[in-house]
């Protein structure tokens, strides 16, 4: 494979990175089916791995340590998150509840859970620690103080965002620079031709600042995998039911999102490719991507992304896929993985009368 700059940490990454969220009970429970599908890609030339502390509760980095074992550790640039709440049921669903100590970006949790995640990915050091949400109750002082000190450590090497609007990450960046700590050198924000939200404002943030760039769901969820048609019906799957606001075909946003998933698939059969290879090659040629997150659940699912990275996509094919979703385009708001309390909270956005 051809390894792309991290930004610039200096690190090189393959331009794909296999995506953890779906190794444990959110996803394949068996270990050693989960360990196989790791190997296969490091055997195909995959350097870079994702993971995060909330995915099935802390159970996805225990398979990646247990995947890394044996000296293939220092061979992988292995990341991880931090931000979700921990401490509940693994089935529970988001903002389900909990201790409200045991999530966040404060520097309380992130001392604590850099090590709890460090022991479950067997491992002294984190290649990327990234802030998995922004969290609007903790200044971004506080969180790069954090980070800065974990870095001066030795316990990460670099630390990122993950889902940032533009004006946090510029946030981000002029608070670092103000204050001399360690910035955010990466963002990993959600991408995929049906959610093209980012390319208005994140991507080109990130390129003025140089930031690697690590889209999750290249897929869109499994809406480009090829398996959403319109006899289909709301899936059931985990991910359906922890997320309903996505999946919920009843939805009009959702018929848009399925209306143009159809019109894709034919594009892709017209092109002779796949629309596995046609939705993942999409978002490796934007220039400010670095490596978008594949997430197979199964073997399968990873031979039919890995071709992806040959795929060459012609500015034809660009130009008509522009034609089906228009740049910046987000058919469903809840697609774009957070939205900030501004538009959640009714009483941020109205006057309090007497």
């Amino acid at each position: 494979m051809e390894y792309r700059s991290l930004g610039r940490t200096g690190m090189h990454v393959s331009p794909l990175c296999l995506g953890a969220m779906m190794f444990g009970a959110w996803g394949e429970p068996d270990h050693d089916a989960s360990i196989k599908i790791i190997h296969r890609a490091l055997d195909a030339g995959i350097n870079f791995i994702d993971t995060a502390d909330v995915y099935s509760q802390g159970e996805s980095e225990v398979i990646v340590g247990k995947a890394l074992s044996g000296g293939k550790r220092d061979d992988v640039i292995l990341a991880t998150k931090v931000h979700g709440q921990m401490g509940v049921p693994v089935d529970a669903a988001p903002g389900a509840g909990g201790d409200p100590n045991q999530q966040g970006n404060s520097r309380r949790w992130i001392f604590r859970e850099v090590e709890n995640s460090l022991r479950r990915l067997n491992t002294d050091y984190i290649d990327l620690y990234q802030i998995h949400r922004p969290d609007p109750d903790t200044s971004d002082e506080e969180t790069l103080s954090a980070l800065t000190d974990l870095q001066r450590q030795g316990k990460i090497r670099a630390f990122g965002s993950s889902t940032y609007p533009a004006w946090r990450i510029v946030e981000g960046q002029w608070t670092a620079q103000r204050l001399g700590l360690g910035r955010y050198v990466t963002e990993q924000p959600p991408y995929s031709i049906l959610v093209r939200g980012i390319e208005a404002d994140v991507l080109p943030v990130a390129e003025q600042y140089g930031l690697g760039v690590i889209p999750w769901s290249p897929l869109a969820g499994g809406w480009l995998s090829g398996k959403f048609r319109k006899a289909s019906g709301t899936p059931d799957t985990n991910r359906a039911k922890r997320m309903p606001a996505r999946y919920d075909m009843s939805l009009e946003v959702n018929q848009r999102k399925l209306d143009a998933a159809d019109e894709l698939a034919t594009l892709a059969e017209e092109a002779g490719t796949t629309l596995v290879h046609l939705a993942i090659a999409f978002v490796l040629q934007h220039p400010a991507v670095t490596a978008p997150i594949i997430g197979p659940r199964t073997m399968d699912q990873l031979e039919t992304q890995l071709g992806a990275v040959d795929l060459t996509v012609t500015p034809e094919l660009l130009d008509r896929i522009d034609k089906i979703v228009p740049p910046g385009t987000n058919f469903n708001p809840v697609d774009a993985g957070y939205q900030p309390p501004s538009l959640t909270d009714p009483f941020k956005r109205r006057r309090r009368t007497a």
